[in-house]
């Protein structure tokens, strides 16, 4: 029943996270345009390279996540991207309604994936169905 219960945590995680990449990515995809967000990248300092990379990863990973797979490489670069944006965010306070963004919610996603970095992919995923 244990396992059972840390196998339902890690799909519930993966399907949380996934989701929001998934929204993000296709966010920064349809309606700021791969153009906008590179130009917003640019605006912070970053390569405008880096918007591009950032909505492949957002949606590619989101899509990984939900499957299952390569879960805790997706997890450990999340982490890594979510402690950069708490960093940016960090200047406007906590609360991610604060003008230009908090830092709680990258903070709070950068621990979530820290937790699948951890939990793994769990017996709920597709590389699981496939072995099987």
């Amino acid at each position: 029943m244990k396992q059972y219960n840390i196998d339902l945590a890690a799909l519930s995680l993966r399907a949380a996270l996934g989701i929001m990449f998934l929204a993000h990515g296709f966010t920064k995809l349809f309606v700021f345009t791969p153009a906008g967000t590179a130009a917003y990248f640019e605006s912070l300092g970053f390569p405008a390279f880096m918007g591009y990379l950032t909505i492949l990863f957002e949606i590619g990973g989101g899509l990984f996540l939900l499957l299952g797979i390569l879960t805790q490489i997706v997890a450990i670069l999340t982490v890594i991207q979510m402690i950069v944006i708490t960093y940016i965010h960090s200047a406007n306070g906590w609360s991610f309604s604060n003008t230009g963004g908090g830092w709680e919610y990258p903070a709070f996603m950068a621990l979530t994936a820290l937790a699948l970095v951890f939990l793994g992919n769990g017996r709920f995923s597709v590389l699981k169905l496939i072995k099987r």
